[in-house]
């Protein structure tokens, strides 16, 4: 069987490590929101290029 976890943490470390706080958690979701939109922005971006100056590869 091939293992296709790049973690090398015991299990029971992951289990006994406190949960993270609320202030963690909430910088966490900030820094996802941030890199979503900024790949969105991207596509937005690519896409209006494409149709404004037809497609090109």
């Amino acid at each position: 069987m091939i293992n296709n976890y790049s973690s090398t943490a015991q299990l029971k470390d992951l289990m006994t490590a406190p949960p993270m706080t609320a202030a963690q958690h909430a910088e966490i979701m900030r820094k996802r929101n941030e890199q979503r939109r900024k790949i969105e922005d991207a596509r937005e971006a690519r896409k209006e290029e494409q149709e404004r100056y037809g497609e090109r590869r």
